[in-house]
């Protein structure tokens, strides 16, 4: 059985979901992948891992380092759960490129080649957005592409993570990605 909690966040509606000791997904309601990993029976539940990440989201919306990481659970094939563990090692208000988390992969498994499009992918498919922290990833030479809340919420989470936006190349409407 998963539970949920619904946290109205500064940002817009977020559901968390849990399989009752571990966060198993957090994401901005009507994002790319909403739920993806939620199964279809669940049920509304406080529970002290809700309280947990519900005290991070609090810290973290002031534009603070929470200082401390709920208990995840994340479930998804090898090369993903690659990707998600240097996501979760990226430090608050800090980037790095998909070509940056292809190279890790590429030097720690050794393959022939990592494309930065398969980073792309997983990253996407990360379940437990901001505490995962999947926004911190930007394109080659600092476009900000790719996030499942859309491309303001990035921009807005790095803000609050005091980065210099300026220093971004942020699609406009109408700009292919």
């Amino acid at each position: 059985m998963q539970y949920i909690y619904k946290y109205d966040s500064p940002m817009g509606m977020i559901t968390i979901a849990s399989n009752g000791e571990s966060l198993t997904g957090l994401w901005f309601n009507g994002q790319k992948y909403f739920a993806g990993t939620l199964e279809k029976e669940n049920e509304a539940k406080q529970l002290p891992v809700f309280k947990e990440t519900r005290d991070w989201l609090d810290i973290y919306f002031t534009g603070k380092d929470p200082g401390f990481t709920p208990p995840l659970y994340m479930n998804g094939s090898k090369f993903r759960m690659a990707v998600w563990k240097i996501l979760c090692e990226i430090p608050f208000g800090k980037i790095i490129t998909y070509g940056g988390i292809a190279k890790q992969i590429a030097a720690k498994h050794r393959p022939d080649k990592m494309s930065a499009q398969a980073v792309g992918g997983a990253v996407g498919h990360n379940p437990i957005s901001i505490i995962v922290p999947c926004h911190r990833v930007i394109g080659a030479n600092g476009n900000l592409t790719g996030y499942a809340g859309g491309i303001g919420t990035k921009v807005k989470l790095l803000t609050l993570e005091g980065l210099d936006m300026t220093r971004f190349c942020v699609p406009t409407k109408g700009t292919a990605l």
